[in-house]
């Protein structure tokens, strides 16, 4: 059988779509990468996506092809593009193809080297897990419980406090976590990027966390691959050191728009609402190898942007299919300053089982969720004749739902710079006895603005007692 061509040349280049021609030989196999060989100071890396025939393949570039000209020499690497995994990736900010881009040093020439391209554990191999992932962030831990192991994405529409939230999960997570965190930030803002970095500096977490980004401003290839780089990361800890690790992805909806841009260029028909066609299976296998097996578990919480705020867009609906817990966050509740803005009824979890979380969990899970519900169908009555014109039930209801919906907000760490309040991490069991007391009717007397962005119950009891002190004649 031929050998492999080692050698081709540029034919042609559409954006980020490459043509290369070969001579001889066999073609490199799909997803080979390609090195050009071009008089830029960068480096430009190419990867097999498609043979058109025996001497002609398509490839897509992970940086910009600007300056890029036919006849230009193409050499064939030896597999798939390899990053550096390990501890010596620790504390550092890389890009798709594994490079600093923090300003660091270069990696030693012994760093373990992992092809993106990895298949997942096989089922058999693959461990479930019944254990509850704790947040410290009352109505996602009452809710939408977050799974060991799992996988939960955050979904919203623009400005909603998607990535505040996963920002906050972080810092409530990253300190109390023993495992290793990987980040990956798939098209979203260099500033963004930059304050994880200092933020992560200063609160000393850095060290066991590696920073994977793909940033907006770069190829639609970058941003398609560079989840699979922080996978590979992810990976090399669960099955090498047999480390937990907690993935965070923001913003996976990126890597879907990244992916059409690239169907797109490649000249593919668009499928529903101009996404791909092969859109079901691209993000299949990338959730797919978000798995645990015996002994280490990956963990990930992903931001998904929901564009137009419509949940019943294709994307939307192809990522909430992997997800074991969905959490909704809503335009309306962030209107009003309900921080953050999880949606009660939309968001939902398939741990919130009482053979999991316990009875006691669930009814007054159910109980919060019931009264909520009460609130929002009695909203147009309450706008249009106000809250008197109600049965007596009824008003003690929306009393209790009102209180219920202030104490789930919350203040968060990462906004104490701009709202000037100290962040709150409240335990589940808490969460549970502030719930519990508000649907008794201890808070019926106490103002609304006692339970607004507080940590515990006994925190607002102070707060009323304060208020209530302040209110007193003299």
């Amino acid at each position: 059988m031929d050998e492999v061509a080692r050698k081709g040349t540029v034919i042609s280049v559409r954006g980020a779509v490459v043509d290369v021609g070969f001579a001889g030989g066999r073609l490199p196999p799909i997803n080979t990468a390609l090195s050009v060989r071009w008089d830029r100071p960068e480096t430009l890396v190419l990867e097999v996506h498609a043979h058109l025939d025996g001497s002609r393949i398509r490839a897509i570039a992970l940086q910009s092809t600007s300056g890029l000209a036919r006849g230009v020499d193409v050499d064939v690497q030896d597999g798939p593009i390899a990053v550096p995994v390990g501890e010596a990736v620790l504390g550092r900010l890389l890009d798709v193809l594994g490079q600093v881009c923090d300003r660091g040093e270069a990696f030693p020439a012994s760093t373990p080297r992992r092809s993106i391209h990895h298949a997942p554990p096989a089922l058999a191999e693959e461990t479930a897990t019944r254990s509850i992932f704790e947040t410290g962030i009352k109505v996602i831990d009452l809710l939408a419980p977050l799974a060991q192991g799992g996988k939960a994405a955050m979904f919203g529409g623009a400005g909603v406090g998607k990535t505040v939230l996963v920002m906050e999960l972080i810092h409530a997570m990253v300190e109390k976590y023993e495992g290793i965190s990987v980040f990956a930030g798939v098209g979203e803002r260099s500033r963004e990027g930059h304050e994880l970095l200092t933020d992560m500096q200063s609160s000393g977490v850095l060290e066991r966390t590696v920073l994977v980004y793909g940033q907006m401003n770069e190829p639609p290839g970058a941003r398609w691959r560079v989840p699979m780089t922080a996978l590979t990361i992810a990976e090399y800890f669960r099955d090498q050191k047999h480390q937990n690790v907690l993935l965070l992805m923001d913003n996976v909806f990126r890597f879907v728009q990244a992916g059409s841009e690239v169907s797109s260029l490649l000249g593919r028909l668009p499928s529903r609402v101009g996404y791909q066609p092969t859109l079901a299976t691209e993000v299949a296998s990338l959730q797919e190898r978000i798995a645990s097996v015996a002994g280490a578990s990956v963990t990930a919480i992903q931001a998904v942007y929901v564009p137009a705020d419509d949940f019943t867009d294709p994307a939307v609906s192809a990522i909430s299919s992997h997800m074991d817990s969905t959490i909704m966050l809503s335009r309306e509740l962030a209107a009003e300053g309900f921080y953050p803005a999880v949606d009660p009824l939309a968001s939902s979890s398939a741990l919130l089982d009482p053979l999991v979380v316990g009875e006691e969990h669930y009814r007054i899970a159910e109980q919060t969720r019931e009264t909520l519900a009460r609130l929002k169908e009695l909203q147009d009555i309450i706008a249009l004749l106000g809250v008197e014109e109600l049965g007596a039930a009824d008003r003690v209801l929306v009393r209790r739902a009102r209180r219920l919906q202030r104490f789930l907000a919350q203040p968060f760490a990462v906004t104490e710079a701009f709202t000037g309040t100290p962040g709150r991490s409240v335990r589940r069991e808490e969460t549970l006895a502030g719930c519990r007391a508000i649907l008794a009717g201890e808070t019926d007397d106490w103002a609304e603005s006692s339970l607004y962005m507080v940590g515990t119950i006994d925190e607002a009891r102070q707060k009323e007692a304060a208020a209530a002190k302040a209110r007193a004649p003299a």
